[in-house]
């Protein structure tokens, strides 16, 4: 069953972010578009290139008024260890979601029972709670930022301007498509 337009359940967890624990709740994601970035293990080996993908481009899903939340099944203590450890993780500015107790990572249906950890889930949030897309990859297939960035622009797009529709590699202010009768075969 598709996860598509599903609301994100009530939560509360603890979160490192910027030297200190925070809270980040359900309704932290409210009336923002937001990101998460499922991963599964701190201190290993693809998830470290992942995440710093995302804090070489934090800037820029900040400018289009989208929060990034990575997270795993770590506590937010191996989190800020973690940070304290890694030249990579250090350069991370967006809230490390602690879910030791995988409330996340079941409402996300990304948990691997087995093993007590997450797949490579990322999923982007519109401002009303729902999911408006997700992408799951394999533990050895790291993902890219920059087309995270793109669908997280292509669905900011497609939520406001009903009618149109974005091709494949559609970036911002290239040609939408209108879907019509006389597109059908057109293309």
């Amino acid at each position: 069953m598709s996860l598509i337009g599903k609301e994100v359940a009530d939560f509360s967890v603890q979160a490192y972010h910027k030297n200190d624990f925070i809270t980040v709740t359900q309704a932290d994601l409210l009336g923002k578009w937001s990101v998460f970035v499922f991963y599964p293990a701190d201190f290993t080996f693809v998830c470290p290139t992942e995440l710093g993908d995302l804090a070489d481009l934090y800037a820029e899903f900040q400018k289009i008024g989208c929060e990034i939340y990575s997270v795993s099944a770590d506590t937010h203590w191996v989190h800020k260890a973690w940070h304290d450890a890694s030249d990579t993780i250090k350069k991370i500015h967006y809230p490390m979601l602690a879910d030791p107790t995988h409330v996340l990572c079941r409402d996300f249906e990304v948990l691997i029972e087995a093993d007590g950890v997450a797949e490579r889930g990322s999923f982007v949030i519109g401002p009303d709670g729902k999911i408006a897309a997700y992408e799951v990859n394999g533990g050895s297939v790291g993902r890219s930022a920059h087309e995270l960035l793109r669908r997280v622009e292509a669905s900011q797009f497609v939520a406001t301007h009903d009618g149109e529709v974005c091709p494949a590699n559609w970036t911002p202010g290239a040609q939408t498509l209108a879907p019509s009768l006389d597109l059908v075969g057109a293309l």
